[in-house]
């Protein structure tokens, strides 16, 4: 019996070579067999057209301007002027502190200063009396000397009575706390009848909001190639020709701002190897708040005329990518491509196409070089976004 299944086993292992190798060529026999249609594939050419590409970046919105209001004067909080949150602007009435003791401290000053004026014309009355009597030798010139002094004396201290002055109205004034600039208050953050302290208390912020800056960092190698494409930090944004740039919030698909690159750097941080950009953004409805991040399109090169695909005609080939191309009498032909990147949904063809093939949109599984293919010709729209 072992003898009988010792001579069988060569036969059986060769039926079994035999079936495997009939198993692969039978499915391609298939795919290949005669007389079948060509299968249906649609065609269009790419898209050609003038484009800009982008490189995409996080960044935050700062405030223009940005205001810490705190007292300038000592004394209690008597009133609040402002609801929390509102729009101010330059010169609304904030805050009062008590005023009382700055309008008796700034009466005090007026009185010293009349005093002063006083006993200055006075003392140049008996001087210029003086100075007749020297002239005529009635009086010793070491009189007339004296009275000389004292007028000038008196000159100082009516300069001192009117500094002093204007130094009590500048308190009388800073008893009332108005706002510094345009924007939207916050919150309050001392509330009546507690004391506050000169440039000590900080009573509220006050931020503006139009227009608003984006800040965003690119690294060094982008950097280089944006200062030589586009030129920034040339000194192109001192001449008012800043870049156009494209903003999208946060859970916005698409950018919604736009904005206008107005500021780099003067250097590059040693820590990130960075250097910062900055944008400034229109924000007529307020919609943008100081501290929201974005996502910033940059351009990244100037415009040129791209060759765009949409990402279903291209396939891979191990580290390769290929398209498909219909040459004559309908048959495929294989051509390698460069990508580059996404542009208004198409993908950007580095190099590989001229931009007048026709390449096949839909159905490369069913192609492969060489078959021959029935074709449905259709025309990809300008944009696919």
């Amino acid at each position: 019996m072992r003898s009988r299944l010792s001579s069988l086993l060569p036969v059986l292992s060769g039926l079994a070579a035999g079936l495997l190798v009939a198993g692969p060529l039978a499915s391609i026999a298939h795919a290949q067999a005669p007389g079948g249609p060509p299968p249906k594939v649609t065609v269009a050419k790419p898209v050609v057209r003038e484009i800009v590409e982008q490189d995409q970046y996080t960044g935050r919105f700062e405030a223009i301007e940005y205001v810490e209001v705190r007292a300038r004067v000592t004394g209690y909080l008597e009133k609040i002027n402002f609801t929390d949150g509102q729009t101010v602007k330059k010169g609304d009435l904030l805050f009062v502190i008590d005023r009382r003791p700055y309008k008796a401290a700034l009466e005090q000053a007026q009185a010293a200063l009349a005093s002063a004026k006083a006993r200055q014309s006075f003392s140049q009355t008996d001087l210029e009396r003086a100075q007749t009597l020297s002239r005529s030798g009635n009086i010793s010139e070491q009189v007339t000397d004296q009275r000389r002094q004292a007028s000038l004396t008196a000159q100082a201290d009516v300069d001192s009575a009117q500094a002093a002055l204007n130094n009590a109205q500048l308190n009388y004034d800073f008893s009332e706390v108005k706002a510094p600039i345009n924007g939207r208050i916050s919150r309050r953050l001392v509330t009546e009848g507690n004391i506050v302290s000169a440039d000590q208390t900080m009573l509220t912020t006050i931020v503006s909001l139009d227009p608003i800056y984006f800040s965003f960092t690119v690294d060094e190698k982008s950097f280089l190639k944006y200062q030589s494409s586009l030129g920034i930090g040339m000194g192109q944004t001192q001449q008012g020709k800043g870049v156009p740039i494209l903003i999208a919030l946060s859970g916005e698909a698409k950018p919604t701002r736009k904005g206008t690159l107005d500021f780099v750097d003067n250097r590059v941080d040693n820590a990130t190897g960075t250097i910062l950009l900055r944008a400034t953004v229109p924000n007529a409805d307020l919609f943008i708040k100081p501290g929201l991040f974005g996502i910033v399109a940059m351009p990244a090169t100037k415009p040129f005329q791209g060759v765009m695909i949409p990402d279903e005609a291209v396939a891979a080939n191990q580290d390769k990518h290929i398209v498909y191309v219909l040459g004559p009498d309908n048959v495929i032909q294989q051509k390698d491509v460069v990508l580059g990147p996404k542009v208004d949904g198409y993908r950007v063809i580095r190099s590989g196409l001229k931009g007048d093939e026709s390449l096949v949109v839909n159905g490369i599984s069913r192609v492969r070089p060489g078959a021959k293919v029935t074709p449905e010709t259709v025309e990809l729209p300008p944009s696919k976004t």
